[in-house]
């Protein structure tokens, strides 16, 4: 019947303009997800926001999915995580190839990393451990436990600081393991929740937001952000393959002054031009 052909055409039009007003409620969800992020931090007066600016980009493993990232002596350590996937790598910076790879037991899902001594300290996200490691050989030589989940880990020098999915960062004695004092991050006088990834630079404790591609620069003293560092641009939501390879991992090299980010899964590092603000 002839009578079909108009339906037909009513149809597919009926179908184009759904998929056109999906596509923009799409972009529209994606700007208030935006707005809402930024919001946050970008009260004038009271800190910077701004982009960071990319020096050059290097090869990273797709595979891993970053947790933690360190440099020694112009040397990269990643650690990775997820369970059955969990690494402590050293990985060529140049090439992104893994020089050196320890694997974790696969009921341990690895978390951050940092230095102390010459030993290298990774946590482990539930299981409440963290895994004391001889820098060079990667061989175990101690572990202590901590209360509550384990994220993020760096070190002032004094202290070792750890975050734990919370607005809190907790200062830990590096030789009794005990708590020294709790700091929480807050900026336009709200919470800054979920820090992950941290790395201690110039004073500052800089961090990782979970499911944000921002970095917030944090004081020690006062739990302030002062900048924040929008990311965004260097690898685009909607090229990866899911929603939980975010902006992750933060390194700097204080000897030459250079500084390194990358994310879950993603295939590239960055350096980065360290903000003036």
């Amino acid at each position: 019947m002839h009578a079909d052909k108009p339906t037909l055409l009513a149809n597919g039009r009926s179908f184009g303009l759904r998929r056109r007003f999906a596509w923009f409620v799409g972009i529209v969800a994606t700007l208030v997800g935006v707005w809402a992020a930024v919001s946050v931090f970008a009260k004038d007066g009271e800190m910077h926001v701004v982009k960071g600016e990319v020096i050059k980009t290097f090869p990273h493993d797709p595979a891993a999915y970053c947790q933690g990232l360190v440099i020694h002596d112009g040397v990269m350590f990643e650690g990775t995580g997820q369970y059955g996937e969990s690494t402590l790598r050293r990985v060529n910076l140049e090439t992104g190839k893994v020089e050196k790879q320890l694997s974790l037991d696969r009921r341990i899902f690895g978390e951050g990393i940092t230095f102390w001594d010459d030993k290298i300290i990774q946590l482990s996200w539930k299981e409440r451990t963290a895994f004391v490691y001889q820098r060079d050989s990667f061989n175990l030589v101690d572990r202590f436990r901590y209360a509550g989940e384990g994220w993020g880990i760096t070190t002032d020098g004094t202290n070792l600081i750890m975050s734990d999915g919370s607005a809190t960062l907790r200062f830990i004695d590096p030789k009794t393991h005990e708590v020294s004092r709790r700091l929480t991050v807050r900026a336009q006088g709200k919470p800054v929740r979920e820090l992950n990834e941290l790395e201690y630079i110039n004073g500052q404790i800089w961090a990782n937001v979970w499911f944000q591609d921002y970095i917030v620069v944090i004081s020690p003293e006062t739990g302030q952000v002062s900048t924040v560092i929008d990311l965004r641009h260097l690898f685009p939501a909607g090229k990866r393959r899911k929603r939980d390879y975010v902006l992750n991992g933060i390194a700097f090299d204080s000897v030459q002054n250079r500084l390194f980010v990358t994310g879950k899964n993603w295939p590239h590092l960055f350096e980065l031009k360290y903000p003036t603000h």
